[in-house]
């Protein structure tokens, strides 16, 4: 389990894939200088509901990953989670898709 850290208070944990996923997701907005919502539920064990905060250029975030690989990224899901973001109620996690195969290649 990795960590997100925002602000140097907001704490949530992640696991390490989608954690870098949405390192990803997160990092492409604000260098376009998109600030946007990233909310998430809130496990039982901290008490449930959920948590929003707002992302911008300037916040000081943190992506604490337990293991010492980066995982292989699946294009789908970054894709889903960019769309996520780019709606009015902000980043928020989604199941991974299925990764697309690449089409075969054609020899003319």
């Amino acid at each position: 389990m990795g960590k997100f850290i925002y602000e140097g208070g907001v704490r949530n944990e992640f696991e390490d894939r989608l954690l870098a996923h949405l390192q990803v997701v997160v990092g492409n907005k604000l260098r376009r200088g998109e600030p946007f919502y990233f909310v998430w539920k809130d496990d039982i064990s901290t008490g449930g509901g959920r948590t929003s905060v707002w992302l911008h250029p300037r916040a000081n975030l943190v992506f604490k990953f337990n293991g010492g690989r980066p995982p292989a990224l699946n294009r789908a899901w970054l894709e889903a989670l960019m769309s996520t973001a780019n709606s009015p109620t902000g980043l928020y996690v989604v199941p991974e898709p299925a990764e697309e195969a690449a089409p075969p290649e054609s020899y003319a």
